[in-house]
């Protein structure tokens, strides 16, 4: 096996506000203590953030500062279960609607997803929570 998943990165302009949004979003916290050997160190404000769930569910996300916007539709996104409304009056934008009436194969033409940016543009797909 040549390598294993790790964890997330996801670059930002504001990398701290950016961050914060996805703590707010997906209910992760900063782990920003997470330090090497000393009491009390704190991050830098100018190192990337990890955030990740409190309950150790999924990987880490490093939000990593970067000095240019993304120039264009992401090669790689994530997924994520939850509520399309809430997400857009928390600040991400919707790019494309799921298609009422679409089945779960894609195949088809329909999706059964949006499509959504978050605050700096970074793509992501949100699905509707099982109602099971």
């Amino acid at each position: 096996m040549p390598a294993r998943f790790k964890d997330l990165c996801l670059d930002a302009i504001d990398h701290q506000s950016l961050a914060d949004w996805w703590c707010a979003a997906m209910g992760h916290v900063r782990r920003d203590t997470l330090t090497p050997d000393e009491e009390g160190w704190v991050r830098p404000v100018e190192w990337p953030v990890p955030i990740a769930d409190p309950e150790g569910h999924g990987p880490v996300i490093w939000v990593v500062p970067v000095a240019d916007p993304t120039p264009g539709k992401n090669r790689m996104h994530h997924d994520v279960v939850g509520d399309t409304a809430s997400l857009v009056a928390a600040g991400a934008t919707l790019l494309r609607a799921r298609d009422a009436g679409a089945d779960d194969d894609p195949a088809d033409g329909g999706i059964t997803w949006d499509v959504l940016a978050d605050p700096e543009g970074n793509e992501f797909c949100v699905f509707a929570p099982d109602p099971a």
